[in-house]
């Protein structure tokens, strides 16, 4: 097992990774957005990161997370937006060492707090992030544009 960032040449394999969080959160995003997304990660400009966990050559889990400023601490925060691990491969600590990956990258630049956020039917995965994480006990309002 590998976690690396991601290259240019991986979008082949990271685009069944993404269809795959989609499809698990019963959404669909358009091939523009997910361009766009592909391009912000491979740009050094952009806080969005992506990386991949690989293993014998194959991409199996994918965590991307963006750096971003807070009021409240000096430090930047770091979202991790999206976490997706090979439905055959759950269970195996993948999506564990993808969260510790983040949590590295966001020690290493210093930042002063990992959050995300995760749907309330999305009872596996709480089991991990009860285990790894801190509940903050904050309620997300929202408002669509």
């Amino acid at each position: 097992m590998k976690i690396r960032m991601a290259r240019e040449a991986d979008f082949a394999q990271w685009l069944p990774l993404w269809q795959g969080y989609q499809t698990f959160y019963k959404t669909a995003i358009t091939e523009e957005v997910t361009a766009k997304t592909w391009a912000r990660f491979l740009d050094q400009n952009e806080p969005m990161h992506c990386a991949l966990l690989e293993i014998d050559g194959s991409l199996v889990g994918m965590v991307h997370y963006i750096f971003h400023r807070s009021c409240w601490t000096e430090g930047d925060y770091v979202y991790l937006q999206d976490l997706f691990v090979d439905l055959e491969l759950r269970g195996k600590g993948l999506g564990r060492a993808l969260i510790e990956h983040v949590y590295n990258a966001a020690e290493k630049a210093k930042a002063s707090r990992v959050w995300w956020l995760t749907h309330e039917s999305n009872t596996q995965a709480m089991h991990l992030y009860d285990r790894i994480a801190d509940k903050s006990g904050f309620i997300q309002y929202r408002k669509l544009m």
